[in-house]
C-alpha cells in the first residue's frame, strides 16, 4: 500500500517535472534561433549608435551593468533611430569617419559583455543565420555612412565657400540679420501689448457699468485688471513675464467675453474707445508742452552751485586791494601779432572751460591772448576766478560791457522784446561791434561760451580769407541735424527782404568764427547792422535772436571752413558720431542742453567736464560735482 502511494507520487511529480521543464526547453531552443538572427542583423546597427542621454541611451546595450547577465538585452532599432545616430554622431565629432566608427563599436562591444574573442566563437553561427538579412543591411549600413561622409563634405565645401564671399554680400548677410533681428525683438513684447489691450478692453466695460455697481461681473473684471497688472509690473519684453501670466490672460479673456454677452452694443465700445483715444492724446500733448517749457526754464535759469560759486568770488574780489586785482602781460593785449581769441559770458564755469581749453590743445601756449566780456554783474567773480586759476603762459584779458558805449543804437529794443533774452541779451549782440571793442586788432577767433576746443588751432589763422569778413562752417547740409536755410528764420513775402536776398543761400553757424577786423572796418559792417537792426524793431522780418541778423549783416561776406574745424548739435542732438565729435577741432554744445545743466545730454558731457578742476575748493564748497 505504502509503496503504491510512493508510486503515486513519483509519477505526479514526474508529469509535474514534464510539465514545467519541457516548455522552458522549447521556448529557449527558439529564443536561440531568434538570437542568432538578431544579432546578426542588428550589431552593426548597435555599434553605430553613439552614447547619449536621451531616448536612445535608455535602449543601448551598454547601459547594462549588472555582471550576472549573460545575455545582453535585444533591440529592435527603426531607420529614423538609425539615421538620428549617425546624424548626431557627425555632428559633434570633427575626425574621419572610419576612425569614429572603429572607436564606437569595439565602445559597445566591450561595455555589452562581448570580447573578441566571443565574436569569433559566434561569428559562424551568425553568418549561416543572419547572412541574407546582414548583407542588405551591411549595404544599408554603407550607403548611410557614405551620405554622412558627403554631407560633412558638403558642409565643409559650404564653409570655404563663405570665407570667399565679398564684402557686398557680407553686407546684404548683415542686414537681413539685422531685420531678422529687429522683427524678434518687435514679436518679443507682444504678449504685453496683448495684455495692455485686454486692460483697456476691462476698463472700457466697466465704464459701461452703472454707477457703483457691485455685480459680479464688475468685480470679476477688476480683479482680472489687478491681476494683470500685477503680472506685468514693469516687464517691457515677454521674457520678463511670470509663468501665470498667460494663465491670467485666458482668465481675463474668458471674462471679457462674459461682458461681451451682457453689453453687446459694439457702436458704444467704439465711441468709449475713441474717447479714451482723444484723451491720451491730449494728455501726451500736454505733457510735452509742460516738458518744453520746463526744460527752457531750466536753460535759462542760473543753477544753484554757480550762483553760489559767482557770490563767492565777489567776495574774495572785493576784499583785495586795488593793485592785487591786475591781471599779469597787459601789455600784450592789443598786440596783433599774437592770437586772439574772445567769448563773451556771464557764465563763470563756462568761461573757465573754454580758456582752459584752448590753452591746453594749444602748442605755443605763450602766443595766446584770451579775451572775456562779461556784464558788470559778473566782472568781479571772473576776474577773481582768473587771478586765482591762472591760464599758465597765456595772457588773459578781462572787460565789462559798461566799457563800450556803442551798444546804446540798441538798448531801445529791450523794451520791445524784454521776453526773449536771446533777442535782448547785451553779450550776444556784443559781437556785431568787434571792430570797434578791438581796435587794435587785424583778427580774432569768436567763440561762445558753451564750447569746448579740442586741437590747435594755430592752422585756423593762416587761411585765406580771399577778401572775406568772417570764417564759418556752413549749415545747408541737407539731412544733417544742423540744417538751416535762410528761408527757415527771414520773412521772405516782405518785397525788401525778396529783392536782396536768395531764400536757398548758404548759411552758417556762430559759435567758432574767424573775424577779419580790417576787411570789417573798410565795408563799416557794423552800420550795417545798425541799419538792418532798425528795420527789423519796424517790422517782422525775421525770427528772434541773432543769428538771422548775423546772416543778412554778413550776407556773401562768409568764408566758407571745412566742417572738421567746427561740430554742431552736442546741446540737442543725441546722435552725432563719436568719431566725427573726436576728430573736431571745436564742438559746440548748441541749443538748450547746456554742458553745466542737469539736462545736458550726458553722452557728451564728458568732453566738457575734463576741462574743469571739481578738486577747487570753492567748487566743493558750493557742491559743484562732475
Amino acid at each position: 500500500m505504502k509503496q503504491t502511494r510512493r508510486r503515486q507520487r513519483i509519477l505526479i511529480l514526474s508529469l509535474l517535472s514534464v510539465s514545467v521543464l519541457a516548455p522552458l526547453i522549447f521556448v529557449s531552443h527558439r529564443l536561440k534561433i531568434l538570437t542568432l538572427v538578431g544579432r546578426g542583423e542588428f550589431i552593426e546597427d548597435l555599434a553605430s549608435t553613439t552614447y547619449r542621454r536621451d531616448t536612445l541611451k535608455l535602449n543601448a546595450i551598454g547601459q547594462e551593468d549588472a555582471e550576472g547577465l549573460e545575455e545582453p538585452k535585444q533591440v529592435v532599432y527603426k531607420d529614423k533611430d538609425f539615421l538620428e545616430a549617425i546624424s548626431y554622431s557627425s555632428k559633434k565629432n570633427n575626425d574621419s569617419e572610419e576612425s569614429r566608427i572603429a572607436g564606437r563599436i569595439s565602445n559597445l562591444l566591450e561595455r555589452s559583455g562581448f570580447g573578441l574573442d566571443q565574436r569569433e566563437n559566434r561569428q559562424i553561427q551568425e553568418k549561416e543565420a543572419s547572412s541574407v538579412a546582414g548583407e542588405k543591411f551591411q549595404k544599408k549600413f554603407n550607403q548611410t555612412i557614405d551620405d554622412t561622409v558627403q554631407l560633412e563634405s558638403n558642409k565643409t565645401t559650404a564653409e570655404n565657400l563663405k570665407g570667399t564671399k565679398n564684402e557686398q554680400s557680407d553686407k546684404k548677410a548683415a542686414h537681413h540679420h539685422h531685420s531678422l533681428r529687429s522683427q524678434s525683438l518687435k514679436v518679443s513684447n507682444e504678449r504685453i501689448k496683448e495684455i495692455e489691450d485686454q486692460v483697456i478692453r476691462a476698463r472700457v466695460y466697466l465704464s459701461f457699468a452703472p454707477p457703483n455697481s457691485n455685480s459680479h461681473l464688475v468685480k470679476e473684471l477688476k480683479l482680472r485688471i489687478k491681476e494683470l497688472e500685477r503680472a506685468v509690473g514693469e516687464a517691457t519684453k515677454d521674457s520678463e513675464l511670470s509663468r501665470s501670466a498667460l494663465q491670467k490672460m485666458r482668465h481675463m479673456e474668458a471674462s471679457l467675453l462674459k461682458a461681451g454677452r451682457v453689453y453687446p452694443n459694439c457702436s458704444a465700445m467704439a465711441a468709449k474707445l475713441r474717447a479714451m483715444t482723444h484723451n491720451a492724446e491730449e494728455q501726451v500733448r500736454s505733457q510735452r508742452n509742460e516738458v518744453t517749457y520746463l526744460v527752457h526754464l531750466a536753460a535759462r535759469t542760473t543753477p544753484k552751485g554757480i550762483h553760489c560759486l559767482s557770490m563767492r568770488l565777489t567776495a574774495e574780489y572785493f576784499a583785495l586791494r586795488p593793485e592785487e586785482r591786475k591781471l599779469p602781460n597787459e601789455k600784450k593785449i592789443h598786440d596783433p601779432k599774437l592770437y586772439h581769441y574772445a567769448v563773451f559770458s556771464d557764465n563763470i564755469l563756462a568761461c573757465a572751460v573754454v580758456v582752459n581749453s584752448t590753452v591746453s590743445t594749444a602748442m605755443e601756449p605763450k602766443k595766446l591772448v584770451l579775451h572775456v566780456v562779461t556784464d558788470s554783474l559778473n566782472f568781479p567773480a571772473i576776474s577773481m576766478w582768473f587771478l586765482l586759476n591762472p591760464p599758465g603762459k597765456a595772457t588773459i584779458h578781462i572787460q565789462s560791457t559798461e566799457n563800450f558805449k556803442g551798444l546804446s543804437k540798441y538798448s531801445r529794443l529791450k523794451k520791445q522784446n524784454s521776453s526773449d533774452t536771446r533777442y535782448t541779451s547785451e553779450l550776444n549782440h556784443l559781437r556785431f561791434y568787434l571792430a570797434d571793442v578791438f581796435p587794435m586788432l587785424n583778427k580774432i577767433v569768436l567763440f561762445d561760451h558753451d564750447v569746448v576746443i579740442q586741437r590747435d588751432l594755430s592752422g585756423l589763422w593762416n587761411a585765406n580769407m580771399k577778401g572775406k569778413v568772417i570764417g564759418a562752417v556752413s549749415t545747408c547740409q541737407e539731412g544733417g541735424a544742423s540744417f538751416r536755410r535762410m528761408d527757415m528764420f527771414i520773412n521772405f513775402s516782405d518785397p525788401f527782404m525778396a529783392e536782396r536776398f536768395d531764400a536757398n543761400a548758404c548759411t552758417w553757424a556762430f559759435g567758432m568764427n574767424l573775424f577779419n577786423l580790417q576787411e570789417w572796418r573798410r565795408q563799416n559792417l557794423t552800420d550795417v547792422y545798425h541799419k538792418y537792426l532798425q528795420l527789423g524793431s519796424e517790422r517782422p522780418l525775421w525770427s528772434a535772436g541773432t543769428l538771422p541778423l548775423g546772416w543778412v549783416t554778413f550776407y556773401n561776406k562768409m568764408k566758407v571752413l571745412d566742417r572738421r574745424w567746427h561740430v554742431l548739435g552736442l546741446g540737442y542732438n543725441s546722435d552725432i558720431n563719436r568719431t566725427e565729435i573726436e576728430r573736431a577741432a571745436v564742438i559746440h554744445y548748441d541749443g538748450v542742453r547746456k554742458p553745466w545743466l542737469d539736462i545736458a545730454v550726458g553722452r557728451y558731457k564728458g568732453y566738457w567736464t575734463k576741462f574743469v578742476n571739481y578738486d577747487h575748493l570753492f567748487l566743493q564748497q558750493c557742491n559743484l560735482r562732475e
